[in-house]
């Protein structure tokens, strides 16, 4: 069967050049970008996020960014029903659309779609909750590991809301998370050209290292404390909040955070790369390498 319309992923771990690729694709062939960043849909959350800016923003229409509040849950099956909604009003004037983000779930969610998940025992979820602010979330991430070790090794272990999505579908029906996820894909009517971005890990680390100190000279500890009120919000328990909020309670100088937030970027590099590994259809590049990356998608839209 014949699909005229084409959806061109971009993926790869924080930090490689995602955003700056796809607003070059964006503008050489004329179209729009959605972006699967967990976090950028939050327009509370900005420095830490890496969002793009403002001339960035204007160089090309990007849709869920800004889109949602913190305070908001936005699950990747809402992210999936909208983006599907999306993609559809672009390819009415496009016949290409980009979509670009290191958030590998919510990536799945658009490609393949979601399986229906398991009902779960609320008292359950309860509990879960409960021993995450009793015991912290060390206690939630050896269970998982040891209950669901697949799906432990590819989520963000940073993110409780994940942590514990993953035990209270385990401890509600006894099956493994991991053994739910995308076992059937579902048919898209667009075709998909996937695109990975990598570079060499001692050069990927670097970019990572500047960039955290970029966001803190950008003023990510203002940032920070201006959302304490959000501190409760799972988008806040992530890589680069979680870290100043210790240092905004005393638990660890500014100095310790920071290496920890390059630390925990670089961790979660990893496990972005490992994930986005498993998929055999995706064509790796260096981020230099635009000109070969157009190449390569012109070529496989005439092909088709």
């Amino acid at each position: 069967m014949h699909h005229p319309k084409t959806l061109i992923s971009i993926v790869g771990p924080t930090a490689i050049g995602k955003t700056a690729l796809a607003i070059q694709l964006a503008q050489h062939f004329g179209t729009e970008i959605i972006s699967a960043d967990s976090r950028q849909f939050f327009k509370e959350m900005a420095i830490g996020t890496a969002k793009p800016a403002a001339d960035e923003l204007a160089a090309a229409k990007h849709h869920f960014i800004n889109s949602h509040s913190a305070s908001q849950l936005f699950s990747t099956g809402d992210f999936e029903i909208e983006a599907l909604r999306t993609l559809n009003r672009i390819f009415k004037d496009h016949d290409l659309a980009i979509m670009v983000g290191g958030s590998g779930l919510y990536v799945n969610a658009l490609i393949n779609g979601l399986d229906e998940m398991p009902d779960i025992d609320l008292a359950i979820r309860e509990r879960l909750n409960k021993q995450l602010e009793d015991e912290g979330l060390t206690s939630i991430q050896k269970q998982l590991a040891t209950l669901d070790p697949e799906y432990f090794a590819k989520v963000d272990q940073q993110n409780p809301q994940r942590m514990i999505r993953g035990l209270e579908v385990f401890l509600s029906t006894g099956q493994k998370l991991s053994s739910m996820l995308s076992a059937t894909k579902k048919e898209r009517p667009f075709n998909i050209i996937k695109i990975g971005l990598n570079t060499d890990r001692a050069v990927l680390y670097d970019r990572i290292n500047r960039r955290v100190d970029k966001m803190i000279a950008d003023g990510l500890v203002d940032e920070v404390k201006s959302l304490i009120s959000f501190k409760k919000y799972n988008a806040l328990n992530t890589v680069g909040y979680s870290e100043l909020f210790d240092y905004l309670d005393g638990r660890l100088s500014l100095e310790d955070a920071i290496t920890a937030i390059k630390q925990n970027t670089r961790r979660f590099a990893k496990r972005q790369l490992t994930w986005f590994r498993r998929d055999e259809q995706l064509k790796w590049f260096e981020p230099n390498q635009s000109a070969e990356i157009i190449s390569f998608v012109e070529d496989k839209i005439t092909a088709k």
